[in-house]
């Protein structure tokens, strides 16, 4: 998350909607991706930039988990799973 101050856009525009009462989801108009989620009630002034959508994602990693009061239980160990690089 950062302010709304600190998020410059240098090409393209995306497509906003309101999602629920104040939030607001912004995606790319070409693709689709998400990129942009803001909530003027609950974080004022701020921008949530989704990370994988940063040209280097790596740079910055999380720190914390939100929004967790209603994931499903069996996704608090989802990293613990078998994974494979391309399909199996």
């Amino acid at each position: 998350m950062f302010p709304e101050t600190a998020l410059t856009l240098v090409q393209g525009q995306p497509k906003t909607i309101n999602s629920s009462g104040a939030a607001m989801r912004s995606f790319c108009a070409d693709c689709g991706s998400g990129l942009f989620y803001r909530n003027a009630e609950v974080l004022p002034g701020i921008v949530d930039v989704q990370t994988a959508t940063l040209d280097h994602p790596e740079a910055m990693p999380p720190t914390v988990q939100i929004q967790t009061a209603e994931r499903l239980a069996w996704m608090k160990h989802a990293h613990e799973l078998p994974e494979f690089e391309r399909f199996p």
